[in-house]
């Protein structure tokens, strides 16, 4: 067995493209579209997995979208997406910079939360172990749900 791809249904597909790309730096992998399901599927890795998604070698986040609207609540019932990251804190930074809530700082230097604009849970992990805490996270207390 091997683990594919997450799917998160998304209400609006460029809202969400311009969070997962443009703010968090994943990148379009593929796409289909399907007139007769009236749905979009769009793929995404993370920079270092491109090649490998595309090989079918690694797991992508797919993102669904149905042209019919319909409304999704509870976005954190299926659990978390997990992402390991070089820099926690200047993700963090740059996320919340370009406006994304840090629901769970990294105080410890190790894990942060954001949400997608769908309210999906994002766990943030730092690469290699944790960081030395430093401010303004080490003393940022949470905001909302994560």
């Amino acid at each position: 067995m091997r683990y594919l791809h997450t799917m998160v249904r998304v209400k609006d597909l460029d809202e969400s493209l311009d969070f997962y790309c443009n703010k968090f730096g994943l990148q379009e992998v593929r796409r289909h579209e399907s007139e007769q399901g009236r749905f979009t599927l769009v793929f995404l890795a993370a920079a270092e997995d491109v090649e490998a998604v595309k090989a079918g070698s690694a797991p992508a986040l797919e993102l669904t979208y149905n042209w019919d609207p319909e409304d999704y609540e509870g976005g954190r019932n299926f659990g978390h997406l997990a992402y390991e990251v070089d820099d926690i804190y200047g993700l963090c930074e740059s996320l919340q910079n370009a406006g994304v809530v840090i629901n769970r700082p990294p105080r410890c230097g190790r894990m942060a939360f954001v949400r997608s604009p769908d309210g999906i849970s994002i766990e943030l992990l730092q690469k290699g172990g944790a960081k030395e805490p430093q401010e303004p996270w080490a003393s940022m207390p949470n905001t909302g749900s994560w």
